[in-house]
């Protein structure tokens, strides 16, 4: 790994915290599902279901994290008429693949990119769960299938256990799973980026932006740090040993497009979750508010204005990837 400022140690320690963040993520999910938030069938064969309850404003801004990330990359999709690649970076146990493929929205080829530790545990669920496995040999096609411990790679999915820090060997893992530069590419992180320092993350991005020629960028994490509520929020995630190296970045909404535009990115935006809130469909919205009761929706609020969803384009070949938004 490049050298940072901290040493090995700390870095070992604060990479198995941000490592844990992945369970705290999927259970959130798992529950938000079982209340009936939105439909996902395949989470189960990841994660157990929590024991306890989570708070209702946890679960609405889960649901508008995947609704708006979601509507993002259906755009994307229909504007490339799915001949395209995804590069999902920090997928942790994301489903994604198995719903695009059951909405028949595949791209040409879906990558996810995690730490070695969390790629082959996904691996090992999806080896031993055949609602898992038969849609990945459903969607293959020519050579045999490739999965070890640590990688799978199938014609249209790849896991690959790489570091996003060290990029000529993300790059090299990519390309030997086929990705393919000339092709229309969406890169997705939620709550990655944070926790690489900004050198780390500039790298990613740069790399991301030179590397292919018609491009686009999901990016959700936590935005508006700089007040009482983000410094509680840093404090917590700092008693687990989690530090958000990359907070700079996410100081405002601002700051948070200036980093693209800084990085060979032709067109950013972003929003804060509240204000994706508010694009959603009123009628879904409508449904999920009625499935538990919101005592403070202020909390809510509060919770929503920091973090943010942030997309970028580069759009060499004229696609109209500028024209997409919420």
């Amino acid at each position: 790994m490049a050298s940072t400022s901290r040493e090995p140690r700390d870095t070992d320690v604060c990479d198995e915290a941000v490592r844990g963040t992945c369970d705290d993520a999927s259970l959130c999910k798992r529950y938000a599902v079982s209340i009936g938030y939105w439909k996902d069938p395949y989470i189960e064969y990841f994660v157990r279901q929590p024991k306890e309850r989570k708070a209702p404003e946890i679960s609405r801004g889960y649901y508008a994290r995947v609704q708006g990330v979601g509507q993002l990359l259906m755009a994307f999709l229909k504007k490339t008429e799915c001949n395209c690649q995804i590069i999902n970076l920090g997928a942790g146990l994301d489903t994604l693949f198995w719903k695009l493929k059951d909405e028949n929205m595949l791209p040409k080829k879906y990558f996810e990119v995690d730490f070695p530790s969390i790629a082959a545990r996904k691996i090992h669920n999806i080896k031993s769960k055949p609602p898992l496995s038969k849609p990945i040999m459903e969607s293959h096609s020519g050579e045999s299938l490739l999965i070890d411990a640590h990688s799978l790679d199938s014609s249209r999915y790849a896991i690959i256990a790489a570091d996003l820090r060290e990029l000529p060997k993300l790059e090299e893992n990519l390309r030997k799973c086929n990705m393919d530069p000339h092709l229309p590419t969406l890169l997705m992180a939620e709550c990655v980026l944070i926790y690489m320092t900004p050198e780390h993350s500039s790298g990613l991005l740069r790399w991301a932006s030179s590397t292919f020629l018609a491009t686009m960028f999901i990016n959700y994490e936590q935005v508006n740090m700089d007040d009482r509520f983000g410094q509680i929020m840093i404090e917590n995630l700092q008693s687990r040993q989690c530090n958000l190296v990359g907070v700079e970045d996410c100081r405002t909404l601002e700051s948070q497009r200036a980093r693209f535009l800084a990085n060979g990115w032709e067109m950013a935006s972003a929003m804060d979750m509240m204000k994706v809130y508010s694009c959603l469909p009123p009628d879904d919205v409508k449904r999920i508010e009625a499935l538990e009761f919101l005592d403070e929706k202020e909390l809510l609020e509060q919770l929503m204005q920091h973090y943010c969803l942030c997309w970028a384009t580069k759009d060499a070949c004229g696609l109209g990837l500028a024209n997409i938004g919420l």
